[in-house]
């Protein structure tokens, strides 16, 4: 955006303590001049106003371009809140309920099969069938690569291929498979477990994004722009490059270790990326082949219509109590792995509850996610505080000493009065 993404807002009238907000930019920086990250570029804002808004570091290590505050990012799983908020639209429409089952939609999911906990090669009906709500919570109980048992490889072998999970002799003449013919595919897979036992991250989100697309009518990346991006003007934000914003757009990096050191290593460029060579049928709902791409400044304005209720700037997305459903409680006291104990999720989001854990740095009813590439977001009701945090780094938690996600979330509540 040319303009600012929301209100410039003067710290100390909103509750900063000017030297200690002042602090966040060299902190930020030790982490780029040490090249644990190529660029990170930091909002904060309260009660809607931006008290800190910086970029630094470079697009790609190769050529120096300096990052910006319009620079775009691979997004991948900060699209799951966007994708809990596109079913919630599809909700209030009267279109769906999160506790519709899927096979409404899709049928092939009509006669789920449950692998047997005591005997692998044999299945049992499921006792219910996955509903939106699992897509949307990680509850569905879906087969992964990681739970599948190994003669899975041979007696479902075509549907493996068509999933990715093993390879295809010919897979370099091969055609990718839709995101519906891979959906497809997956419900011939008996699930790993009942739907709402277990918790199994990501699992329901290509099921979720077959399921908007067949209820609204829409390729999911319509249904994002016309209900979504157009209505909250995050004119950068889309699954793929948009024309002339390739200069915008950086590589994307993996720590490797080389001799005694970790190093980032890029894993594809701008260039190179699929978001800029296409061929741009890669809808990912919950972030898959990098989900969308945006800037600090267009999240900023999602995490804002959020933080106020589901408004912004006059455009209503949702009622406020839509946005209490969605933040709320929808897994119990399942335990999350990525985040321990402390967290339930709701639809699309992770909601830190405080229990059962030392306190964190921030209130209870703070919610948000984070993203493969070292993206994140939170929104703190209490404070009504935002921040966000994007860089692009997978598997950044490997590079020695890299908790910069950490430290900018600790900075800015320490700011506070």
């Amino acid at each position: 955006m040319t303009t600012s993404p929301l209100p410039i807002g003067d710290a100390s009238a909103l509750g900063f303590d000017a030297n200690r907000l002042a602090l966040i930019g060299p902190a930020m920086e030790e982490y780029v001049a040490d090249k644990r990250v190529p660029n990170l570029v930091t909002l904060i804002a309260r009660r809607g106003q931006i008290v800190h808004f910086e970029a630094r570091g470079v697009l790609d290590f190769d050529s120096d371009q300096p990052a910006g505050k319009e620079t775009l990012f691979r997004m991948f799983s900060n699209t799951k809140p966007i994708a809990g908020v596109a079913t919630l639209i599809l909700a209030e429409r009267g279109v769906l309920t999160p506790d519709d089952p899927v096979s409404r939609f899709l049928p092939e999911f009509s006669k789920q099969q449950v692998r047997s906990p005591s005997e692998p090669m044999m299945t049992e009906r499921a006792r219910r069938g996955i509903t939106i709500r699992d897509c949307l919570t990680n509850t569905t109980g879906l087969t992964s690569p990681a739970t599948m048992p190994n003669f899975y490889r041979q007696q479902y072998r075509e549907v493996l291929e068509t999933l990715g999970w093993i390879s295809n002799r010919n897979d370099e003449d091969r055609v990718r498979p839709s995101n519906r013919e891979r959906v497809e595919a997956l419900a011939q897979l008996p699930l790993a477990a009942h739907p709402g036992d277990s918790f199994g991250y990501h699992l329901g989100y290509p099921i979720l994004g077959a399921v908007l697309e067949a209820a609204s009518g829409q390729p999911l990346d319509v249904f994002f722009r016309d209900n979504i991006f157009g209505p909250l003007a995050m004119v950068d934000t889309d699954f793929y490059i948009k024309d002339g914003a390739l200069e915008r757009f950086g590589a994307c990096y993996v720590p490797r270790r080389e001799g005694d050191s970790v190093q980032l290593v890029a894993t594809e460029t701008a260039e190179t990326s699929e978001k800029n060579k296409g061929p741009k049928t890669e809808f990912g709902a919950g972030g898959d082949s990098g989900g969308i791409l945006s800037t600090a400044g267009d999240y900023a304005r999602f995490g804002q219509m959020l933080l106020n209720g589901g408004e912004l700037d006059g455009e209503r997305l949702l009622g406020r109590k839509t946005v209490d459903i969605m933040i709320g409680n929808h897994t119990g006291d399942m335990e999350i792995p990525m985040t321990g104990p402390g967290f339930h999720w709701g639809l699309g989001v992770a909601t830190y509850h405080g229990r059962n854990r030392p306190p964190l740095v921030r209130s209870v009813g703070t919610y948000g996610w984070g993203g493969a590439a070292g993206t994140t977001y939170f929104a703190d009701p209490a404070e009504e505080l935002l921040g966000v945090c994007l860089t692009q780094v997978l598997q950044h938690g490997m590079m020695p000493n890299n908790n910069y996600q950490e430290t900018f979330q600790r900075l800015t509540y320490q700011a506070l009065n």
